[in-house]
């Protein structure tokens, strides 16, 4: 998959990105997270509409899968399954710092001066890194204005998170599709009651497609993120 054209690839750290800057400051920041086995180019197909005026960080997961691309956990042998909590908490405890550090850097930059709000940001994952953005939410809901969860899921692990409502009034996007065979559309609903567990305000989008974003869905998740 091809990135779209305003974008830059860059490396900070010990990470891959590719980063499309706001278009004026002080702007708000966008973490987008791919799926398994993709990398910091999967998400902008969902992001060609998304408003100018916000920093949008793509960051390549830290772990190369067996089948190629990469992954927010590390490969065990003998491992299956989607990840749990555990298996995700790291990557989302060095997304944290990532935020952080790109976020000090950009202000810091004279050929840039781009301010960043990453006090509170946005996230946006598909499948994988839509489990991840829910146990960012979850983890540091203090952090996470708003979420899009993509083809994606609630990981084991999470229910005495949950019923501590950490979520509360927070706005979340879920989109899915019913004819999903790698994540089934029950797993989907069960996510999205969790989430209302949870204390989310979530908007639901749910369309006859696959592992992906239907047309509808992607209308109604550009403007869930185009809103203030």
């Amino acid at each position: 998959m091809q990135a779209v054209s305003n974008t830059v690839l860059e490396t900070f750290e010990n990470w891959t990105l590719r980063v499309r800057t706001p278009a004026r400051t002080p702007a708000r920041l966008l973490l987008m997270l791919h799926g398994w086995t993709g990398d910091e180019n999967s998400m902008w197909v969902f992001a060609r509409n998304f408003p100018t005026d916000s920093l949008l960080l793509a960051p390549r997961a830290p772990h190369p899968a067996p089948q190629g691309g990469y992954s927010w956990r590390p490969h065990r042998e003998g491992t299956h399954g989607r990840p749990s909590l555990d298996d995700l908490r790291e990557a989302a405890e060095a997304l944290i710092r990532l935020v952080d550090g790109y976020a000090a850097k950009a202000c810091a930059e004279p050929s840039r001066s781009v301010r960043v709000d990453a006090g509170r940001f946005d996230v946006m994952g598909f499948s994988q890194g839509a489990a991840l953005s829910n146990v960012l939410a979850c983890l540091y809901p203090h952090r996470i204005r708003k979420a899009g969860i993509l083809a994606g899921f609630m990981p084991s692990g999470m229910e005495e998170i949950i019923a501590k409502k950490p979520l509360a009034g927070k706005p979340i996007f879920v989109a899915h599709g019913t004819q999903d065979n790698l994540v089934p559309i029950d797993r989907a609903r069960a996510s999205m009651t969790l989430l209302e567990q949870a204390g989310a305000h979530v908007t639901y989008c749910e369309a006859e497609v696959g592992h992906k974003v239907s047309a509808d869905c992607l209308r109604g998740l550009e403007s869930f993120f185009g809103r203030g």
